[in-house]
Protein backbone atom coordinates (compact mmCIF):
# COMPACT_ATOMS: atom_id res chain seq x y z
CA UNK A 1 0.00 0.00 0.00
CA UNK A 2 1.25 3.35 -1.10
CA UNK A 3 2.34 5.76 1.63
CA UNK A 4 0.24 9.01 2.32
CA UNK A 5 2.99 11.19 1.33
CA UNK A 6 3.18 9.02 -2.11
CA UNK A 7 0.02 9.25 -3.14
CA UNK A 8 -0.32 13.23 -1.88
CA UNK A 9 2.25 13.45 -4.26
CA UNK A 10 0.20 11.78 -7.25
CA UNK A 11 -2.68 13.72 -6.50
CA UNK A 12 -0.70 17.27 -7.05
CA UNK A 13 0.53 15.98 -10.00
CA UNK A 14 -2.61 15.50 -11.51
CA UNK A 15 -3.89 18.84 -10.38
CA UNK A 16 -0.93 20.30 -12.47
CA UNK A 17 -1.90 18.09 -15.51
CA UNK A 18 -5.19 18.73 -14.83
CA UNK A 19 -4.84 22.56 -15.25
CA UNK A 20 -2.86 22.25 -18.92
CA UNK A 21 -5.82 20.71 -20.10
CA UNK A 22 -8.17 23.05 -19.08
CA UNK A 23 -5.73 25.87 -20.84
CA UNK A 24 -5.60 23.53 -24.19
CA UNK A 25 -9.50 22.90 -24.09
CA UNK A 26 -9.82 26.95 -24.04
CA UNK A 27 -7.32 27.62 -26.76
CA UNK A 28 -8.92 24.78 -28.76
CA UNK A 29 -11.87 26.76 -28.14
CA UNK A 30 -11.23 30.12 -29.10
CA UNK A 31 -8.86 28.67 -32.24
CA UNK A 32 -11.54 27.18 -33.50
CA UNK A 33 -13.92 30.47 -32.99
CA UNK A 34 -11.22 32.04 -34.67
CA UNK A 35 -11.29 30.08 -37.81
CA UNK A 36 -14.69 29.65 -38.24
CA UNK A 37 -14.98 33.31 -38.37
CA UNK A 38 -12.23 33.81 -41.05
CA UNK A 39 -14.29 31.44 -43.01
CA UNK A 40 -17.72 33.07 -42.79
CA UNK A 41 -16.08 35.86 -44.34
CA UNK A 42 -15.08 35.03 -47.34
CA UNK A 43 -17.89 31.76 -48.04
CA UNK A 44 -20.18 34.45 -49.83
CA UNK A 45 -17.88 34.94 -52.71
CA UNK A 46 -17.39 31.22 -53.22
CA UNK A 47 -20.93 30.19 -52.93
CA UNK A 48 -21.48 33.01 -55.43
CA UNK A 49 -18.95 31.66 -57.21
CA UNK A 50 -20.48 27.73 -57.47
CA UNK A 51 -23.87 29.61 -58.12
CA UNK A 52 -22.33 31.09 -61.20
CA UNK A 53 -20.21 27.96 -62.19
CA UNK A 54 -23.15 25.88 -61.76
CA UNK A 55 -24.94 28.63 -63.82
CA UNK A 56 -23.07 28.63 -67.07
CA UNK A 57 -22.97 24.80 -67.11
CA UNK A 58 -26.65 25.03 -67.52
CA UNK A 59 -25.80 26.97 -70.70
CA UNK A 60 -24.06 23.57 -72.83
CA UNK A 61 -25.23 20.61 -73.55
CA UNK A 62 -21.93 18.89 -73.53
CA UNK A 63 -18.57 19.52 -71.76
CA UNK A 64 -15.38 18.98 -73.60
CA UNK A 65 -12.74 20.19 -70.90
CA UNK A 66 -9.91 18.86 -69.77
CA UNK A 67 -11.08 19.87 -66.12
CA UNK A 68 -14.65 17.63 -66.44
CA UNK A 69 -15.35 14.02 -66.90
CA UNK A 70 -15.67 13.37 -70.94
CA UNK A 71 -18.38 11.09 -70.17
CA UNK A 72 -20.18 11.59 -67.00
CA UNK A 73 -19.84 7.19 -66.93
CA UNK A 74 -16.53 7.38 -65.82
CA UNK A 75 -16.86 8.59 -62.81
CA UNK A 76 -18.71 5.41 -62.07
CA UNK A 77 -15.52 3.28 -62.60
CA UNK A 78 -14.27 5.29 -59.66
CA UNK A 79 -11.32 5.62 -62.11
CA UNK A 80 -10.43 1.43 -62.54
CA UNK A 81 -7.68 1.25 -65.01
CA UNK A 82 -5.93 4.32 -63.94
CA UNK A 83 -2.48 3.48 -62.37
CA UNK A 84 -1.89 7.29 -61.12
CA UNK A 85 -3.14 9.63 -58.81
CA UNK A 86 -2.90 12.64 -56.94
CA UNK A 87 -3.63 12.67 -53.06
CA UNK A 88 -3.81 16.00 -50.87
CA UNK A 89 -4.37 15.03 -47.26
CA UNK A 90 -4.76 17.12 -43.99
CA UNK A 91 -3.91 16.23 -40.55
CA UNK A 92 -2.96 18.38 -37.77
CA UNK A 93 0.72 19.20 -37.00
CA UNK A 94 0.69 17.86 -33.63
CA UNK A 95 -0.92 14.81 -31.65
CA UNK A 96 -3.35 14.92 -28.12
CA UNK A 97 -6.68 15.04 -30.53
CA UNK A 98 -8.09 11.73 -30.32
CA UNK A 99 -8.77 9.77 -33.40
CA UNK A 100 -8.27 12.62 -35.51
CA UNK A 101 -4.75 12.01 -36.85
CA UNK A 102 -4.97 7.96 -37.26
CA UNK A 103 -8.14 8.02 -39.11
CA UNK A 104 -7.18 10.80 -41.98
CA UNK A 105 -4.47 8.20 -42.32
CA UNK A 106 -6.00 5.09 -42.25
CA UNK A 107 -8.38 6.58 -45.14
CA UNK A 108 -5.20 7.65 -47.17
CA UNK A 109 -3.72 4.40 -46.94
CA UNK A 110 -6.82 2.79 -47.92
CA UNK A 111 -7.17 5.04 -50.95
CA UNK A 112 -3.25 4.47 -52.02
CA UNK A 113 -3.63 0.62 -52.18
CA UNK A 114 -6.23 1.39 -55.35
CA UNK A 115 -3.38 2.67 -57.56
CA UNK A 116 -0.09 1.86 -58.31
CA UNK A 117 1.25 5.42 -58.06
CA UNK A 118 0.72 7.88 -55.91
CA UNK A 119 2.01 11.61 -55.93
CA UNK A 120 0.97 12.87 -52.19
CA UNK A 121 0.34 16.17 -50.89
CA UNK A 122 0.20 16.15 -46.45
CA UNK A 123 -0.54 19.18 -44.98
CA UNK A 124 0.45 19.31 -41.19
CA UNK A 125 3.30 17.86 -39.40
CA UNK A 126 1.98 14.99 -37.79
CA UNK A 127 1.06 13.28 -41.48
CA UNK A 128 4.37 13.72 -42.69
CA UNK A 129 6.05 12.12 -39.89
CA UNK A 130 4.05 9.37 -40.19
CA UNK A 131 4.58 8.71 -43.96
CA UNK A 132 7.68 9.80 -44.04
CA UNK A 133 8.81 7.01 -41.30
CA UNK A 134 7.37 4.49 -43.44
CA UNK A 135 8.94 5.56 -45.96
CA UNK A 136 6.19 6.65 -48.11
CA UNK A 137 7.31 9.47 -50.39
CA UNK A 138 5.73 13.30 -50.53
CA UNK A 139 6.25 15.66 -52.78
CA UNK A 140 8.68 17.76 -51.10
CA UNK A 141 7.84 21.22 -52.08
CA UNK A 142 4.48 20.83 -50.45
CA UNK A 143 5.77 21.61 -46.89
CA UNK A 144 2.24 23.46 -45.58
CA UNK A 145 1.64 23.69 -42.08
CA UNK A 146 -2.34 23.04 -40.76
CA UNK A 147 -2.00 25.22 -37.89
CA UNK A 148 -3.21 28.43 -39.62
CA UNK A 149 -5.27 27.53 -42.86
CA UNK A 150 -5.00 30.74 -45.30
CA UNK A 151 -6.53 31.48 -48.89
CA UNK A 152 -2.98 32.36 -49.72
CA UNK A 153 -2.21 28.41 -48.85
CA UNK A 154 -5.27 27.26 -50.49
CA UNK A 155 -4.40 28.87 -53.79
CA UNK A 156 -1.01 27.72 -53.58
CA UNK A 157 -2.01 24.11 -53.26
CA UNK A 158 -4.35 24.52 -55.90
CA UNK A 159 -1.82 25.48 -58.52
CA UNK A 160 0.87 22.66 -56.85
CA UNK A 161 -2.28 19.99 -57.71
CA UNK A 162 -2.75 21.53 -61.38
CA UNK A 163 0.63 21.94 -62.41
CA UNK A 164 0.45 17.78 -62.21
CA UNK A 165 -2.69 17.37 -63.38
CA UNK A 166 -1.89 19.98 -66.70
CA UNK A 167 1.60 17.63 -67.31
CA UNK A 168 -0.68 14.60 -67.46
CA UNK A 169 0.75 13.10 -64.20
CA UNK A 170 -1.79 12.12 -62.83
CA UNK A 171 -6.08 12.40 -64.29
CA UNK A 172 -7.35 11.63 -60.95
CA UNK A 173 -6.98 14.74 -57.56
CA UNK A 174 -8.24 13.58 -54.16
CA UNK A 175 -8.65 15.17 -50.97
CA UNK A 176 -8.93 13.29 -47.60
CA UNK A 177 -9.54 15.84 -44.77
CA UNK A 178 -12.18 15.66 -41.36
CA UNK A 179 -15.44 17.62 -42.00
CA UNK A 180 -17.18 18.82 -38.72
CA UNK A 181 -20.70 17.21 -38.35
CA UNK A 182 -22.67 17.82 -35.61
CA UNK A 183 -20.32 16.53 -32.41
CA UNK A 184 -18.47 14.54 -33.91
CA UNK A 185 -15.99 14.41 -36.63
CA UNK A 186 -16.36 12.76 -40.29
CA UNK A 187 -13.10 11.70 -42.58
CA UNK A 188 -13.90 13.06 -45.74
CA UNK A 189 -12.79 11.77 -49.01
CA UNK A 190 -13.36 13.43 -52.25
CA UNK A 191 -12.62 13.46 -55.83
CA UNK A 192 -11.99 16.93 -56.64
CA UNK A 193 -10.63 16.42 -60.31
CA UNK A 194 -11.49 15.74 -62.57
CA UNK A 195 -14.97 17.76 -62.21
CA UNK A 196 -18.29 15.75 -63.28
CA UNK A 197 -21.19 18.27 -64.67
CA UNK A 198 -23.88 16.54 -63.26
CA UNK A 199 -22.75 16.70 -59.95
CA UNK A 200 -22.71 21.14 -60.04
CA UNK A 201 -25.71 20.38 -61.58
CA UNK A 202 -27.41 18.83 -58.92
CA UNK A 203 -25.77 21.17 -56.21
CA UNK A 204 -28.09 24.12 -57.75
CA UNK A 205 -30.93 22.80 -58.59
CA UNK A 206 -32.64 25.62 -58.56
CA UNK A 207 -31.34 27.35 -61.19
CA UNK A 208 -32.67 27.27 -64.62
CA UNK A 209 -31.74 28.32 -67.92
CA UNK A 210 -32.48 31.93 -68.05
CA UNK A 211 -34.44 33.98 -71.28
CA UNK A 212 -31.12 35.50 -71.78
CA UNK A 213 -27.78 33.64 -72.82
CA UNK A 214 -24.65 34.03 -71.89
CA UNK A 215 -21.80 34.92 -74.45
CA UNK A 216 -18.47 33.46 -73.23
CA UNK A 217 -15.63 35.11 -74.08
CA UNK A 218 -13.18 34.59 -76.29
CA UNK A 219 -14.67 30.72 -75.41
CA UNK A 220 -16.60 28.96 -73.10
CA UNK A 221 -13.25 26.25 -72.86
CA UNK A 222 -11.21 29.61 -71.97
CA UNK A 223 -13.51 30.93 -69.26
CA UNK A 224 -13.88 27.11 -67.33
CA UNK A 225 -9.80 27.37 -67.88
CA UNK A 226 -9.41 30.42 -65.45
CA UNK A 227 -12.96 29.69 -63.31
CA UNK A 228 -11.31 26.15 -62.57
CA UNK A 229 -8.40 27.13 -59.92
CA UNK A 230 -10.35 29.77 -57.73
CA UNK A 231 -13.42 27.18 -57.62
CA UNK A 232 -10.67 24.82 -55.96
CA UNK A 233 -8.89 27.36 -54.40
CA UNK A 234 -12.14 28.03 -52.62
CA UNK A 235 -12.73 24.37 -52.32
CA UNK A 236 -9.39 23.72 -50.92
CA UNK A 237 -9.52 26.24 -48.24
CA UNK A 238 -13.26 25.37 -47.37
CA UNK A 239 -11.61 22.15 -46.49
CA UNK A 240 -8.77 23.33 -44.52
CA UNK A 241 -11.16 25.64 -42.54
CA UNK A 242 -13.40 22.33 -41.69
CA UNK A 243 -10.42 20.15 -41.06
CA UNK A 244 -8.47 22.70 -38.46
CA UNK A 245 -12.44 23.30 -36.95
CA UNK A 246 -12.85 19.10 -36.49
CA UNK A 247 -9.20 19.10 -34.87
CA UNK A 248 -9.93 21.38 -32.17
CA UNK A 249 -13.21 19.89 -31.73
CA UNK A 250 -11.08 17.14 -31.48
CA UNK A 251 -8.33 18.17 -29.00
CA UNK A 252 -11.59 19.53 -27.07
CA UNK A 253 -13.26 16.56 -26.26
CA UNK A 254 -9.99 15.06 -25.72
CA UNK A 255 -9.27 17.60 -22.92
CA UNK A 256 -12.69 17.24 -21.70
CA UNK A 257 -12.24 13.46 -21.22
CA UNK A 258 -8.68 14.02 -20.13
CA UNK A 259 -10.38 16.24 -17.48
CA UNK A 260 -13.34 13.79 -16.54
CA UNK A 261 -10.63 10.99 -16.18
CA UNK A 262 -9.01 13.31 -13.89
CA UNK A 263 -11.50 13.92 -11.76
CA UNK A 264 -12.34 10.71 -11.00
CA UNK A 265 -8.74 9.08 -10.68
CA UNK A 266 -8.98 12.23 -7.74
CA UNK A 267 -12.01 11.15 -5.89
CA UNK A 268 -10.16 7.74 -5.99
CA UNK A 269 -7.00 8.70 -4.62
CA UNK A 270 -8.92 10.72 -2.30
CA UNK A 271 -10.82 7.72 -0.59
CA UNK A 272 -7.50 6.23 -0.85
CA UNK A 273 -5.50 8.85 0.69
CA UNK A 274 -7.91 9.36 3.67
CA UNK A 275 -8.27 5.24 4.28
CA UNK A 276 -4.44 5.05 4.30
CA UNK A 277 -4.21 8.32 6.55
CA UNK A 278 -7.12 6.90 9.10
CA UNK A 279 -4.97 3.60 9.32
CA UNK A 280 -1.81 5.28 9.92
CA UNK A 281 -3.52 7.49 12.77
CA UNK A 282 -6.00 4.18 13.99
CA UNK A 283 -1.84 1.86 14.15
CA UNK A 284 -0.36 5.01 16.33
CA UNK A 285 -3.25 4.96 18.63
CA UNK A 286 -2.99 1.37 18.80
CA UNK A 287 0.68 1.61 19.19
CA UNK A 288 -0.13 4.23 22.07
CA UNK A 289 -2.48 2.42 23.65
CA UNK A 290 -0.39 -0.88 23.78
CA UNK A 291 2.52 1.32 25.20
CA UNK A 292 0.49 2.78 28.14
CA UNK A 293 -0.86 -0.83 28.64
CA UNK A 294 2.50 -2.60 28.72
CA UNK A 295 3.95 0.39 31.28
CA UNK A 296 0.93 0.08 34.01
CA UNK A 297 1.46 -3.87 33.75
CA UNK A 298 5.09 -3.70 34.42
CA UNK A 299 4.34 -1.28 37.22
CA UNK A 300 2.25 -3.62 38.89
CA UNK A 301 4.45 -7.00 38.42
CA UNK A 302 7.64 -4.63 40.35
CA UNK A 303 8.58 -6.83 43.61
CA UNK A 304 8.42 -4.78 47.24
CA UNK A 305 11.61 -4.23 48.74
CA UNK A 306 11.94 -5.67 51.94
CA UNK A 307 13.56 -2.05 53.68
CA UNK A 308 14.71 -4.62 57.19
Amino acid sequence: MSSTKEIKNRINSIKNTQKITNAMYLISTTKMRKAKLEYERTKPFFDRLNSEFSRMLRYVDDVDNRYFYTREEKELTGGAGRESCAIFTITADKGLAGSYNSNVIKETEHLMSRYKKVHLFVMGEYGRNYFHKHKIPIVEEYNYPALQPSLHIARKTATALLKGYDADQYRDVFIVYTNLSGLSEVVQRKRILPLNRRRFLEMDSKIGKQLDRIEFYPSFNDVIDNVVPVYLSGFLYGAMVDSYSSEQNARMTAMNNANENAEDILANLSVEYNRVRQAAITQEITEVAAGAKAIRNKKKKKPEVDEG
